[in-house]
């Protein structure tokens, strides 16, 4: 479930044309698996599902967003040459998205239901929560969650969201001091947005 790297410019495509094409992908891929699937969160683990929607109401907030650190560094982890989850603050940006009242209420949801899905799963298969997995033991449950078009469709939703922490301007918490941007040699556009400007304050 690691992300593959893309090499650097001189060995082929300029990585963010790679980028561009991984985000297409993803999105189209997004698109077809929330036709197939549905985006309703009851049915993202498929049996799974009755026993987490209790697991649900009871998992605390911190552990939630830990789980969702987690998975975001094994989606996207540190290496000696660029940065990784971690260092881009994609939690920090998903936090921005989430809290945003424009963001569809079932997306919030199907994302933050996810996690004691992901929790209930782990249980199952390993009788323990998914923070007390191995790296190995976190890639196997991973894996499977992938090979189900609702957990896939999960799984692509938290990549979406790590190639905006990578790309966003530092303005909504993702990408500080440009780090994404210069890993990708890119030149952000003018202006940058100031805080009277944020996204969440445009009148639309």
């Amino acid at each position: 479930m690691r992300r593959e790297r893309p090499t650097r410019p001189e060995a082929g495509m300029p990585i963010p044309l790679q980028l561009l094409d991984w985000h297409r992908a993803l999105l189209s891929r997004r698109a077809f698996l929330v036709r197939l699937a549905g985006v309703s969160a009851a049915a993202l683990f498929g049996p799974t599902a009755a026993r987490a929607a209790a697991a649900d109401a009871e998992q605390d907030s911190e552990h939630r967003w830990a789980l969702l650190d987690a998975v975001q560094q094994h989606l996207f982890p540190s290496e000696l040459d660029s940065p990784g989850a971690r260092e881009i603050q994609a939690l920090t940006y998903l936090r921005f998205v989430l809290a945003d009242s424009k963001v569809d209420t079932e997306e919030r949801r199907f994302i933050l239901a996810g996690t004691a899905w992901l929790d209930d799963l782990s249980q199952q298969r390993a009788n323990r929560r998914f923070l007390d997995l191995d790296e190995a033991a976190r890639e196997s449950l991973l894996r499977q969650v992938a090979a189900s078009p609702q957990g896939e469709n999960w799984l692509s939703t938290l990549l979406l969201y790590l190639m905006e922490a990578l790309l966003t301007d530092p303005a909504y918490g993702g990408n500080p001091d440009g780090i994404g941007w210069r890993w990708l040699e890119h030149t952000p556009g003018y202006p940058r947005p100031s805080v009277a400007t944020l996204y969440p304050r445009l009148p639309l």
